[in-house]
């Protein structure tokens, strides 16, 4: 179940990216030769409508659509109907429109768990989720959702804004005894907590999960357009934290320091959808929808055989005045190809490493399978 769960994200974010690469050709009138789910060999032919066969191939690890002249066929009896026949700006729609069409999936995703949920919204100080058994926050007394409106140090009173400036707070008082104050319906209560003096990794000074933001309802006929307001907010907040991992990433190959040890690969995004179906539905969809958004993300990177190196050839053609030589892209597609081929192969070992608990956990996996 979980393997076609898996498998059925997969083919459903890469299936949306290609519809937007085919609905953007046919608008063109660029003749499009085939639109597959998943990947070759061809298991068989579903129907063919128009020019376009929709087929089933036996790799099910998403799907792809055949753009007549994409690589430069045709050119010898000069097919106006060929990709590489239309305008520079026809050529870069059909490539962003694949990007464009996950940014919508994510923002329907994201809009349709707000809508059913409700949409965040601040509060005044911050809401008490969890409280770990044994910590100081325990021992005060703090109760899961009570709202803690300000905290009191040696250096005074801060009125609470925001989870980051509470707990940032917190740790700049690391083994000091501070007060809470808390709102009980009209009434504030205070409570003196000492915190931890050295918290472990997994572990805060208050030993507390606390939000600044609760799930609001509005009337049933504002929470679509409420929740694809804050989804495209999410989208965008999504991809910035996805920008930025990878300039983390690439600044750690460039300076020899390897591939970040968090970054996941099929078998990380596997155990990732895992404990999502567990989560609940609604955590799936959002889960969808950020690898929606990452799949937007890394097709527009500026990288041979990506949807953004194709882009940059279009650049290059526009200050050149014509294209470059069809074997030439083609041979730099190739090589950025087999690059990220190589980059996932690796990605997936050390996801592999990591899951199994190192290379000695690797070969007790195998011993006990065979």
């Amino acid at each position: 179940m979980q393997i076609l769960l898996f498998l059925l994200i997969l083919t459903v974010v890469v299936l949306v990216h290609e519809w937007g690469h085919f609905a953007a050709a046919r608008f063109f009138k660029i003749k499009v030769e085939e639109f597959g789910i998943g990947f070759p060999p061809r298991m068989l032919r579903l129907f063919k409508r128009g020019e376009t066969e929709y087929t089933i191939n036996w790799l099910p690890i998403g799907g792809f659509v055949k753009i007549y002249g994409e690589n430069g066929e045709g050119q010898e009896v000069k097919d106006e109907r060929a990709f590489w026949s239309k305008p520079v700006w026809q050529r870069a729609v059909v490539l962003v429109a694949g990007v464009t069409m996950n940014l919508v999936l994510a923002v329907v995703l994201f809009g349709t768990v707000y809508s059913i949920l409700g949409v965040p919204a601040m509060i005044d100080g911050v809401r008490v989720l969890e409280v770990s058994e044994g910590s100081p926050a325990q021992t005060a007394g703090l109760e899961e959702g009570v709202i803690v409106t300000s905290l009191v140090t040696n250096e005074g009173e801060l009125v609470i804004k925001g989870s980051e400036g509470f707990v940032e707070k917190l740790r700049e008082n690391l083994g000091e005894e501070v007060v809470l104050k808390i709102k009980e319906g009209e009434e504030v209560v205070e409570k003196k907590v000492t915190l931890r003096s050295d918290p472990g990794p997994n572990e805060g000074a208050l030993g507390a999960v606390v939000t600044d933001t609760e799930l609001t309802k509005y009337p049933w006929y504002q929470m679509p357009f409420r929740g694809v307001w804050v989804g495209f907010q999410e989208a965008f907040a999504w991809g910035r934290e996805i920008v930025v991992g990878l300039g983390g990433m690439v600044y750690q190959l460039v300076t020899g320091q390897g591939l970040p040890k968090d970054i996941a690969g099929p078998v990380g995004i596997y155990q990732i959808s895992n404990q999502a179906r567990e989560a609940g539905w609604m955590a799936v969809l959002q889960f969808v929808g950020i690898l929606s958004v990452n799949l937007m993300i890394l097709n527009l990177l500026p990288f041979p055989g990506l949807d953004g190196g194709r882009l940059l050839f279009l650049g290059i053609e526009l200050v050149r005045g014509r294209k470059l030589r069809e074997d030439v892209e083609g041979w730099i597609n190739m090589a950025g190809m087999m690059l990220l081929l190589g980059l996932m192969v690796v990605i997936t070992f050390n996801d592999v490493v990591r899951i199994t608990g190192g290379w000695m956990g690797i070969q007790e996996k195998l011993q006990s399978w065979f």
